[in-house]
């Protein structure tokens, strides 16, 4: 699969078929991608705590309040992203230019975790309503939690939707 097909195929999946589990070789390979992800300074300051079997539906639960994904708990692994502090260079670049560059490195190694996931058969959707000390407290975790991603293999009825984007005039400005 080329780019552009993984760009077109991948979707958040809402639909996870809860009886069948992701093979360690797949996951060895989104975890060996989003370990190349770029990283301001390659400070890579993140953690991926992969959450499996109890830990996965206590995470998946962590993440449901107010009736949101629900969807969650069919999934049979669970990446947890957590902040991590910078490496110097880029902290110092960070407080200099006033960007927040650990989020912009979490958005890039999630991207980098859905694309392979996509190219290796599997599902995922990012969440970011979670409940942050409580997935500290399953993972054992002394820094904020950023997102959760949920990975497992869509039921097989769970078609390609339609995307729904920008066009590309509302999007791009080329000077």
């Amino acid at each position: 699969m080329n780019f552009s097909e993984i760009a077109n195929m991948r979707q958040s999946c809402r639909n996870y078929d809860a009886n069948r589990q992701v093979e360690q070789e797949k996951l060895n390979a989104i975890l060996e991608s989003a370990r190349l992800s770029p990283s301001a300074c390659n400070g890579q300051p993140y953690h991926i705590t992969v959450c499996t079997n109890d830990n996965a539906k206590a995470v998946a639960k962590a993440t449901m309040g107010m009736g949101m994904n629900k969807f969650a708990a069919d999934a049979p692994i669970l990446l947890v992203i957590s902040e991590k502090d910078y490496v110097r260079s880029a902290a110092m670049g960070a407080k200099l230019k006033h960007n927040d560059y650990r989020s912009i490195d979490i958005g890039i190694v999630s991207a980098y975790i859905t694309a392979e996931a996509t190219a290796q058969g599997l599902s995922t959707c990012i969440l970011g309503w979670l409940y942050d000390k409580k997935i500290r407290e399953i993972c054992d975790l002394s820094h904020p939690v950023r997102l959760v991603i949920t990975l497992g293999y869509a039921k097989s009825d769970d078609k390609l939707r339609n995307k729904k984007r920008k066009s590309k005039e509302e999007l791009i400005t080329i000077i």
